[in-house]
């Protein structure tokens, strides 16, 4: 878990611990822990966050309705 934790890929993790699946990796040794989701939920509630912060000058697709299409698979 720690190694997971300090940034190692799951794939290299399920082959340093010798597994065959990569699933029994993630099943049993690459879930996340309480300090994890606390992390992760203060970079998604952070003021610098630029979904909070009114930085939307990124999302040039927002008003583009042919755009909005072509990231559902809806056009060509």
């Amino acid at each position: 878990m720690h190694l997971y934790r300090s940034g190692m890929p799951a794939v290299l993790l399920a082959e340093w611990l010798g597994h065959t699946q990569i699933t029994t990796t993630l099943k049993y040794y690459a879930n996340a822990d309480t300090e994890m989701k606390r992390e992760a939920i203060e970079k998604a509630t952070s003021k610098l966050s630029p979904l909070l912060s009114g930085e939307t000058e990124y999302l040039e697709w927002e008003d583009d309705e042919e755009m909005i299409r072509r990231l559902y698979g809806l056009s060509l």
